[in-house]
């Protein structure tokens, strides 16, 4: 009998702890798309990065004293990429459906996943997931290529975020450097969100709501990974996160009572599967 340890296996619990982050992510997203009639996406961003850095601060009370330059830059770093990436998502929500903007998206991690991994099946998978892209080319829902740049970018700061956090994570304990990189967002936003919205942003119905995003799309969801990553596979948690687009037009048809076509369905399907399976092939 081998003396050597087990793989972990992944606990039901943890399982649906990750289902719950992703749901709340997704139903942050569409609560802030019904806002954009109250205010701009650039002003909703600016009070989910706000509320979320408020809340990570005091849970996290990161030191601050004694860091090092480069401790800093990486923080600022990841704070432009984190509210880059965030910017270019409502972006995109306003211009096309949050579903179809989220599977965009979702093709940041899908090419982080492939170039991390090697073999020939990768390359079927890649495939898999470009032939979904193409067919939202054939979509007969109206896509504003406005739109498609934007959620494209915020792929690009996904894959940047991805590539990041591991660096961050050595140089800050625990939530201390996401907490910070909150806070340098919601500065570098300050200005712009309230030059763009004035007035808008003293709504109460504005204040609620934005507060309530930040607190579905930053601190529950993150709170919720932290405690499953304890006993969850890296692989099996990668493989749900691939869940994504699915919950995003779910939950976007329930909230907004956004509808996509059969293309748009087979479209998001594809890159699902194709997400699933670069995750589960690659090699550790």
């Amino acid at each position: 009998m081998s003396t050597g340890s087990r793989p972990r296996l992944a606990r039901p619990g943890a399982v649906w702890l990750v289902l719950g982050s992703i749901a709340t992510v997704q139903i942050g997203a569409a609560i802030a798309k019904h806002l954009f009639g109250l205010a701009s996406p650039t002003g909703i961003v600016w009070l989910r990065l706000a509320s979320a850095a408020v809340v990570l601060l005091l849970w996290s009370r990161p030191k601050l004293r004694g860091r090092s330059r480069n401790d800093w830059l990486l923080v600022a770093g990841y704070a432009v990429t984190l509210a880059g990436m965030n910017w270019c998502i409502y972006q995109a929500f306003s211009r096309i459906p949050v579903g179809l903007a989220v599977t965009l998206e979702f093709l940041g991690p899908l090419t982080v996943a492939l170039v991390t991994s090697r073999g020939v099946r990768e390359i079927v998978w890649a495939l898999l997931g470009g032939t979904g892209v193409v067919l939202l080319g054939f979509s007969p829902t109206s896509l504003s290529w406005a739109g498609v740049g934007f959620a494209l970018l915020a792929g690009t700061g996904w894959a940047a975020y991805i590539v990041i956090s591991p660096h961050l994570g050595r140089h800050w304990d625990g939530i201390g450097g996401l907490a910070v990189a909150h806070g340098f967002g919601a500065i570098a936003l300050a200005a712009p969100a309230i030059i763009l919205n004035g007035a808008a942003l003293a709504n109460p119905t504005v204040i609620g709501l934005g507060l309530l995003v930040g607190l579905l799309s930053s601190v529950i969801p993150y709170s919720l990974e932290l405690q499953a990553l304890r006993t969850l596979p890296t692989r099996v948690f990668s493989v749900l996160m691939s869940l994504e687009p699915a919950f995003a037009a779910l939950a976007a048809f329930l909230i907004l009572g956004e509808r996509l076509s059969l293309v748009d369905l087979i479209a998001m399907g594809c890159v699902v599967v194709a997400s699933v399976g670069i995750t589960r092939s690659a090699k550790a």
